[in-house]
């Protein structure tokens, strides 16, 4: 009977037993070892550094949220500005972005970041003129800026795009 109740006791306590690992720091299991070397820090509470993990993230509809409510706390904040209008452009709301970009130019209108960004909201609003002199300001404050390069790129690219007005594209 002892016999019996020890056996009994053994394969259920071995049929309990899992193969997968999961709680063993010695496992192979996919997992045990998943790669979490793409993960960063970030000050959850800060709705800055959170709005700019989300749209690196493309989550631009949260990344807007966020934005908005650095704006809120902090309104003139040039960062929490760019990423918000950056964040409405890719949510197609420009009358939100157009705004910010008019609050920015008084801020930071001769940076880098502000002309790209700028010239890339007024490309996707259609608008190939104005996308192309901020572009080419961007390339002129530096040269050697990829990003300023590739928008220029993407402009001349998307002037073979079928869906453009006739007059649109006679100065470029």
């Amino acid at each position: 009977m002892r016999h019996s109740i020890f056996l009994v006791t053994m394969v259920l306590a071995l049929a309990a037993c899992d193969d997968s690992g999961t709680f063993s720091s010695f496992s192979n299991s996919f997992s045990a070892s998943r790669d979490t070397s793409n993960r960063e820090y970030y000050k959850s509470d800060d709705p800055l550094v959170v709005g700019q993990v989300l749209f690196r993230d493309e989550a631009y509809g949260r990344a807007y949220t966020r934005f908005k409510r650095a704006l809120d706390h902090t309104p003139e904040d040039p960062a929490a500005l760019l990423g918000f209008a950056a964040s409405a452009d890719m949510l197609g709301r420009f009358d939100q972005s157009n705004p910010a970009y008019d609050k920015l130019a008084k801020i930071i209108g001769n940076r880098i970041e502000y002309q790209n960004n700028r010239g890339y909201s007024l490309l996707l609003q259609g608008d190939l003129i104005g996308a192309r002199a901020h572009f080419i300001r961007a390339y002129e404050i530096d040269p050697s800026n990829e990003r300023a390069a590739n928008n220029l790129e993407l402009l001349r690219n998307s002037v073979n795009y079928p869906k453009r007005s006739v007059g649109d594209l006679k100065p470029l």
